[in-house]
């Protein structure tokens, strides 16, 4: 009883924290949202990743999908893909945990 009680003020609940990505975004504030994501993975929660698209934005859906790619090909040294990219509506997301 009392090892059940330690066990669980030492564990941390795991959250899933979001970020959102619009296509065009600049290099920049690609680097700082990335920085962040970095950051909540080295706390140890999972991260969902989404892209939304805007008006004429979803006659190119692809262009979401590359921009996942590059996020995670940035991201692969310090996540793993939990789950792969899914359309929702206007948002395309994925989901990463840290390796």
């Amino acid at each position: 009883m009392k090892e059940q009680q330690k066990s669980r003020a030492k564990s941390k609940q795991v959250e899933l924290k979001q970020m959102r990505f619009g296509l065009k975004i600049g290099q920049g504030d690609l680097d700082i949202k990335l920085r962040k994501i970095r950051g909540f993975l080295s706390e140890g929660h999972k991260v969902r990743i989404s892209i939304f698209y805007r008006g004429r934005e979803m006659a190119h859906k692809e262009l979401g999908y590359v921009m996942i790619d590059r996020i995670v090909g940035l991201l692969e040294d310090d996540a793993i893909v939990e789950q792969q990219p899914t359309m929702a509506g206007r948002n395309l997301s994925i989901t990463v945990r840290s390796k």
